[in-house]
């Protein structure tokens, strides 16, 4: 996976084999981000949460963001984008913390307030129900720490459908849209890629 744009276009970050852990940003999804973050990079700050090695992240600090907090659960791939970073030589503005996104030190890691959070739980974990309470729940934290021009990204599956039992006919299931209401945010506007969607929140 190479860098779009910026200082360090075109240089290649360090990536685990295969894509199971890391679930990377398909690049048509990755452009189309930063184009629509164009003019929200120079000299702020930024969150990525369930970062992987770190593309998103590190694309932002490519571009001029003054600063990102990593975070990442998983101990291997902690480590790759620890390297990733190094090689960079980003240290200076970069934070990474191995740990679970959705916990109060990840939380108490974000920038107060904070320009861009992107927030990329694995699928299954928003296609469980009771899970996506506590990934809604962290990520509209998340968004009380925008500032006033900030956007907060989550990354759902598409379709994002929940089965709700009929009331006349148990054990059958009606596929519903999900609900995507965050409390405390305006939104979503959302852009679909294919098999996923990436949902923009404001502050309210």
């Amino acid at each position: 996976m190479r860098i779009i744009s910026g200082e360090f276009r075109g240089r290649r970050l360090q990536t685990p084999e295969g894509t199971e852990k890391t679930r990377p940003l398909p690049d048509r999804l990755r452009t189309g981000l930063f184009n629509m973050l164009t003019g929200h990079f120079e000299g702020q700050a930024f969150y990525d949460a369930f970062a992987g090695t770190g593309s998103f992240g590190i694309e932002a600090l490519s571009r001029g963001a003054a600063s990102c907090v990593f975070v990442e659960r998983d101990k291997q791939v902690a480590r790759i984008l620890q390297g990733n970073v190094d090689q960079f030589n980003l240290g200076e503005r970069s934070e990474v913390f191995q740990g679970d996104a959705l916990g109060t030190g990840a939380l108490s890691r974000c920038p107060d307030p904070v320009h861009v959070v992107m927030f990329d739980p694995p699928y299954p974990m928003v296609e469980d129900a009771e899970q996506r309470v506590r990934v809604f729940e962290q990520f509209a934290r998340l968004v009380q720490r925008l500032d006033p021009t900030g956007f907060a990204i989550l990354r759902t599956p598409h379709p994002f459908i929940d089965h709700v039992e009929r009331e006349d006919k148990p054990d059958n299931f009606d596929k519903v849209p999900a609900s995507l209401r965050i409390e405390g945010a305006r939104g979503p506007e959302t852009h679909v890629y294919g098999s996923t969607a990436v949902h923009w929140y404001v502050k309210a």
